[in-house]
């Protein structure tokens, strides 16, 4: 019998490779017929992050020094990709980073459930595609409450802040391990690899973890 193929992936929501990047990799598995199973956990892109959030363009050229054209440009390389892999960004010239401290609590809380992954596209979803206000706790409870999870304990996990220090131990886990960017996924618990590494390259990483293993 084969061997289940252990998928750790570090990320946040708010980083569009980091769905690029596993709509690759779950290509790459689906066509290999890998048998594997995927943890994810969290790292926050902006942890200083106020509330309110900012402007993804403003945030985009403080943050890396590129001007309107470049930005532009990489978002627009961004959406091509990510259409290739039938997900659909929508930014807008009003479309904000936010704050995602709580969005890794109702992820911890969700993976209570056993609905980690459904929540987490559905997140990805909500803030690329959707451009909901991932700041907004309301709006949180409700994306939980559409995949069929119970919206008022998701609203009381989010006001009592019960997975902070589990949330902070995670994140601080994973930075201690060297990892300062997502996404970073990790085979096996051994083999790191970062950032979307296209289809073809996870496929070949593939057949070279299946060949180790074998």
């Amino acid at each position: 019998m084969s061997k289940t193929l252990h998928i750790d992936i570090v990320s946040d929501v708010m980083c569009p490779w980091c769905i690029i990047g596993y709509r690759q990799l779950s290509k790459a598995l689906d066509a290999a017929g890998t048998d594997h199973e995927i943890h994810w956990h969290p790292f926050e892109l902006n942890p200083q992050m106020p509330p309110e959030g900012q402007n993804t363009r403003e945030h985009i050229m403080e943050k890396y020094g590129s001007t309107p054209e470049q930005s532009e440009q990489s978002r627009q390389q961004m959406k091509a990709l990510a259409g290739a892999l039938g997900f659909d960004f929508n930014w807008t010239k009003d479309s904000r980073m936010h704050n995602t401290f709580n969005t890794h609590q109702l992820l911890h809380w969700a993976n209570t459930q056993g609905r980690m992954h459904d929540l987490k596209m559905a997140l990805f979803t909500a803030h690329f595609t959707d451009q909901r206000n991932l700041s907004d706790d309301a709006v949180l409870a409700d994306v939980a409450a559409e995949i069929g999870l119970d919206r008022a304990e998701a609203a009381a996990v989010l006001d009592d802040q019960r997975f902070a220090n589990d949330v902070r131990s995670a994140e601080r886990f994973w930075q201690q391990q060297g990892i300062s960017g997502v996404p970073a996924v990790v085979f096996n618990r051994k083999h790191l690899v970062t950032g979307a590494q296209g289809v073809e390259n996870y496929t070949n990483i593939l057949s070279q973890l299946a060949e180790m293993e074998g």
